[in-house]
């Protein structure tokens, strides 16, 4: 994954990235404040790389791209039980990152949305637990339909902390062969 310039992170253990396939890195600040469990929902299946290879399976122009189902349909989600709804007073913004439901409030699993432009009239009905803060020209870019006929899909996502801990170790292991032969 081509990794994002960290100008601008606030929270690495708080943000993901999602690489969107033959396209760009999308960053996400999770908020934590807003909705606890949902951002620990995202980071578990992010770091257990249940996202990689899932298509954007529900994307309306002028409203929201819809991704987080494995099957591709809309019907799935993870193997874990359902979450609470963790609904709050801030508003559906573009940019805003939400989880999809079924007509039960706390159905959310896995699937999630992002929205194109305000999408207000979603407030206090559906849970926020991300914003895009970088490369929403990606998400822009994302094939429209209810399925697209051609559907964009997410490459991988990773938690920003998990990258920047791989990054630090790196040079420790490459130096330890060159240590070895200077002795």
């Amino acid at each position: 994954m081509t990794q994002p310039a960290k100008a601008g992170i606030k929270d690495p253990e708080n943000t993901l990235y999602m690489q969107i396939e033959g396209s760009g890195t999308v960053t996400i600040e999770l908020r934590p404040d807003l909705a606890p469990k949902h951002v620990e929902r995202m980071k578990k299946l992010t770091r257990e790389d249940f996202f990689s290879g899932i298509v954007f399976h529900r994307v309306i122009e002028g409203f929201m791209a819809q991704t987080g189902d494995p099957t591709g349909t809309g019907m799935g989600g993870s193997d874990y039980p359902d979450i609470e709804a963790e609904f709050s007073s801030a508003n559906f913004g573009r940019g805003v990152v939400g989880m999809a439901r079924a007509a039960d409030p706390n159905s959310a699993n896995s699937q999630f949305f992002i929205c194109f432009d305000d999408c207000s009239f979603l407030n206090g009905q559906y849970t926020i637990w991300g914003e895009v803060t970088d490369g929403m020209e990606f998400v822009d870019g994302v094939a429209r339909g209810e399925p697209p006929a051609s559907p964009d899909k997410i490459a991988r996502m990773v938690v920003a902390a998990d990258l920047e801990t791989k990054t630090e170790e790196a040079p420790a292991e490459a130096e330890t062969p060159a240590e070895d032969a200077a002795e």
